[in-house]
């Protein structure tokens, strides 16, 4: 059992677009506290050893400069890695799949024994089939990032319950499985409306984004 409402409530989205070095992106953002120090955060999040216990298996060099990949998942490059200091954290890499790249930049900042942790995933608009986007709209990539803070959660003990990564594809298709990707894409329907897009548009890609996660769409 997960306690998938409190999981849900304690995510904050945002999504908006930018010009950033002269390309139009989409820029997607999870924030979620969690009752950890700030070392053991970045451990959880920086450790080939604990990556694992609540993403997926990973290999590579996991340093400044180095190359990752997940296993049946993305891969990159790590373009920034700032450990613990004075409060804060910060890595950034490359999320290359398919031939696209884009990225992805944690930041930690303590608050108070606990830390705030923001996953921040940019994209350019011309690498996203605009038949995709038009679908989906943000909660494509987003309810997946969604499933990932599930995990950490879990991890770091923020929301009580269990669920093995491995066990998580079986997962999403019970009740309880299906009412947290049907919260997270209704959540990403929220920040996408925030931004301008009509609600009615959001709410569709939203329910075409539970679809495809849960194996009930058309």
């Amino acid at each position: 059992m997960v306690d998938v409402p409190a999981q849900l409530t304690s995510v904050t989205r945002s999504y908006r677009t930018e010009e950033i070095d002269g390309e139009p992106s989409h820029v997607q953002s999870l924030e979620q506290t969690y009752p950890a120090a700030i070392d053991d955060v970045w451990d959880a999040v920086t450790s080939a050893e604990r990556i694992p216990r609540w993403f997926l298996p990973i290999s590579g060099d996991l340093r400044l400069g180095g190359r990752y990949q997940f296993e049946g998942n993305a891969g990159g490059e790590i373009l920034a890695c700032e450990p613990p200091a004075d409060g804060t954290a910060e890595y950034r890499a490359t999320w290359e799949m398919m031939g696209d790249v884009s990225w992805v930049t944690v930041r930690l900042a303590e608050d108070g024994d606990a830390t705030r942790f923001e996953l921040e995933h940019i994209s350019r608009e011309a690498d996203i089939p605009a038949e995709m986007w038009e679908t989906f709209g943000p909660g494509a990539t987003g309810v997946g990032w969604d499933g990932g803070l599930l995990g950490l959660a879990l991890h770091l003990g923020a929301v009580e319950g269990s669920l093995a990564p491995s066990e998580a594809e079986a997962w999403a298709v019970t009740e309880e499985g299906k009412s947290f990707y049907r919260g997270a894409a209704d959540g990403w329907a929220v920040a996408h409306a925030a931004s301008g897009v009509d609600a009615d548009v959001a709410q569709r890609n939203a329910d075409a984004t539970y679809g495809f996660y849960t194996g009930t769409g058309d």
